[in-house]
Parts: structure tokens; sequence; C-alpha cells
């Protein structure tokens, strides 16, 4: 889903933020930029879908004027399990040419809109071990979500040049910052105010993903009934603030409480994963996102998955010129992970 121009910004927008970064190749990797973090009123975008246009593009031209954003051509992605489909297909071995040709007819099967209503894209991972076949990411996103995304930022006055897959670009950030162990499968959760990302990779190579329509609204909302406040309040009180008299230990409780279904949510999608695989299990989660920032998440999937979970670094290997505040960009780092994927893609890539 390309669309021209080189020079881009990665533009992750959620549904509680926007996040920006622009990196420049420097010796040996990358350096940072641009890095911007533009709050969003509440209500603006719901399970990926933007509800109003008119103030998602104020917003976006106001980040762009006090970042002071200069480049125009921006690389944006999307999820939800309602409008984006990835699937892991196996066919009979084809060339990419070949199964660009074909892709419309093989996905018909997989996909559950009309064929004619969705944007295919594909990969082709590599051969089976059954002779004459091939591993294939097939992914089908509605054209008409697509088009609501690619329209905001143009009328914002940016050039959208790629549309990723939140999924897809948090895989990116992990091949740059992190070594890939071909014998370990490690689980990139990536979990927002209302949606939960999730890729697990094996030596790298995505073999599972998972959209979810959860996420860390569910905290600020039991916050908001439990002590009676505004929404802006109940984030700055989940972020670890005190507000009217209400401190972050008496939030904890709240906060652990609202956490169970998103941790149910997790544990399915991990079980889910073993079901389908023979002896696989996951070795490792690496979490980014708004729940990333909440004091002892990390530690709670931990505890309920049994598994060792790291907060993602998306920064890990990217020089940070002395002009930025480190302090500032280590404090909210685990929610730059899309837009650093998003940053580091190039057109043409697949």
């Amino acid at each position: 889903m390309l669309f021209g121009g080189k020079g881009s910004i990665g533009l992750d927008i959620g549904s509680s933020y926007i996040k920006a970064v622009k990196l420049k190749e420097a010796k040996g990797g990358y350096e940072l930029e641009l890095f911007n973090v533009h709050p969003l009123p509440p209500e603006l975008i719901v399970d990926g879908s933007i509800i109003d246009s008119l103030r998602l593009v104020d917003s976006l031209k106001e980040m762009i004027t006090t970042a002071g954003i200069k480049a125009k051509n921006a690389v944006i992605s999307i999820s939800g399990h309602s409008s984006v489909i990835i699937k892991r297909i196996s066919l009979p071995e084809m060339t990419e040419e070949e199964l660009s040709e074909s892709i419309k007819f093989e996905a018909e099967q997989y996909v559950p809109f009309d064929i004619e209503d969705v944007n295919l894209d594909f990969q082709i991972i590599g051969p089976k071990d059954e002779p004459g076949q091939m591993d294939v990411i097939l992914v089908a996103v509605k054209k008409d979500i697509i088009n609501e995304y690619i329209n905001v930022v143009r009328e914002a006055g940016l050039n959208p040049i790629i549309v990723d897959i939140d999924s897809f670009a948090l895989e990116n950030m992990y091949g740059t910052n992190y070594e890939v162990e071909l014998d370990r499968n490690i689980a990139l959760l990536n979990i927002g105010a209302s949606t939960i990302n999730m890729s697990i990779l094996k030596g790298g190579i995505s073999v599972f993903t998972r959209d979810s329509s959860l996420g860390s609204n569910l905290h600020t909302e039991a916050l908001q009934r439990e002590f009676n406040l505004s929404y802006e309040n109940a984030e700055r009180l989940k972020r670890g603030e005190s507000v009217e008299n209400v401190s972050p230990e008496d939030a904890k409780g709240v906060i652990e409480s609202a956490s169970e279904e998103i941790l149910n949510e997790i544990i399915r999608s991990f079980d889910y994963y073993r079901s389908t695989t023979v002896h696989e299990d996951i070795s490792e989660v690496i979490l980014s996102g708004g729940c990333a920032l909440i004091g002892n998440f990390a530690a709670m999937i931990a505890e309920r998955s049994g598994v060792e979970t790291r907060i993602a670094d998306p920064f890990k290997n990217i020089k940070i010129p002395k002009k930025f505040d480190m302090s500032g960009i280590e404090e909210i780092a685990p929610i730059m992970a899309v837009a650093v994927g998003l940053a580091l893609r190039k057109q043409g890539d697949r």
C-alpha cells in the first residue's frame, strides 16, 4: 500500500495520542531526528474507526505546528480486529508475480468481507515441509478504513506514502533493536488505549498475529467511576500522579481489577497460539503501548502467563542526539514502538 516519496515521518495515530518519529540513517544504524507526542480528545477514534475526522485533522495540524514538522511524507498504520485480517496460509509454490495475479482468488476463502471491498497484500515466507507448498502471510484491510486515515492525513497537509499494519511496525522496531534468536518465540504485545496488537515471532519471522479491541481505557473508566474523576485526572492517576486527594496507592487495587479483562484476553491468545502449533511455547513477552507505563502491568502479565515479560525500548539501538530530553524520552519510550517501526519503513520494503 504505497503512494510515493522519501524522507518520511512515522505517524502512529492512536485513540489517545498521535506519536511522530523521524529517523535518519547514521553510521552503523539510525539517529533520532524528530520525536513528538500529541494528546487526542477522547472518542475521536473508536475501535480503529475515525468518528470525528474534522477534529482529528485539527489535532494533526496542531501537532505538525508545535513539533515543527517540515517533512511532508508520512508512513501511517492501522489495526483492528473488525477491519484488518492477517492470516498465515499455505499455498502451492509459485512466483511472486504469479501470486500477484491470483491473490484475489486465493484470498476469497480466508476473508470474511466482499473481496472488492478490501485492499490485499501478501508476503511469501518460504517453502513448507510438504513438497510443492509455501507459507504466505495474507493481509486484507477494508478500503473504507484505509481511505478514512489517508484522507485525514492528507487534509492535515501530509502525504501518506505507506499504509502499514501496527503489528508489522512492531516487528520492524524489534528487528532493529533486538538480537533475533532462532530458537526462541517472542511475543510482541502493544497495548494502547483501545487495542491490543499481538505478534509472535519465531526466529524473527511472524508466525501469529491478533488484534483485540481492549485496552487501557478500561483502567481510565474504572478510575473515573471509583473516584468520580474527569477523564484527564483519571489518565494522570493511571500514570502514577496524585490527583484530587487520590494517591497512586489508592488507585492500585482499581487498576489491578480493571486489568483482569486485558490479562484474560492475552492468556486466551497465548493458549490459542499454543493450540495451533506443535509443542511451541512463548519464550518472552516484550510489552509496549500505554499499558507498559502502568507501574506493575508487566509483572502482572509475567505472573499470569508464566512468561518472562520486559518493557520494550524502541530506541535501544537508535542514537539520540543531545538536543533531546533523554529522561523525557525514556519515560514514555514504550508508547513510541509503532511510530519507530513506521519511521524505519522505506518505500519498496516488503
